[in-house]
């Protein structure tokens, strides 16, 4: 069974830190591109952030400067490190896997096969 399985998520004051991990099993995930993804109540699920297979990386404007993405190949995980955190951070964040996309980053969540479950992230004023 190819399974994603994130961690990390909880509550955290503005200005804080917290880092998401995704682990995935099942399969490798070596030659996908692996994405973040959050979605707010009342907002459409957005890209945040992407990563490819030789490390070249993509992040929302809204994140730029504040969130890292980086993955271990040997462990088969990605994380998200969000620093700066804003009450607008406020979302279920997943991760997920694009097989397909090359070297490309795709943005669209269309295009993403595998999702974890969504861990719960909510930024304090």
């Amino acid at each position: 069974q190819v399974q994603l399985v994130e961690s990390g998520g909880g509550l955290v004051q503005a200005g804080g830190s917290l880092r998401l991990s995704c682990a995935g099993s099942g399969r490798t995930f070596l030659n996908d591109v692996m994405g973040w993804f959050r979605q707010a109540p009342g907002k459409e699920r957005e890209i945040v952030a992407a990563i490819n297979r030789v490390g070249v990386t993509y992040y929302a404007d809204s994140v730029k400067g504040r969130f890292t993405i980086s993955r271990d190949n040997v462990k088969n995980t990605v994380s998200l490190q969000m620093n700066s955190l804003k009450p607008e951070d406020t979302a279920v964040y997943y991760c997920a896997a694009d097989p397909r996309a090359g070297f490309r980053l795709r943005l669209g969540a269309q295009s993403y096969d595998y999702w974890g479950q969504g861990t719960q992230v909510t930024v304090s004023s």
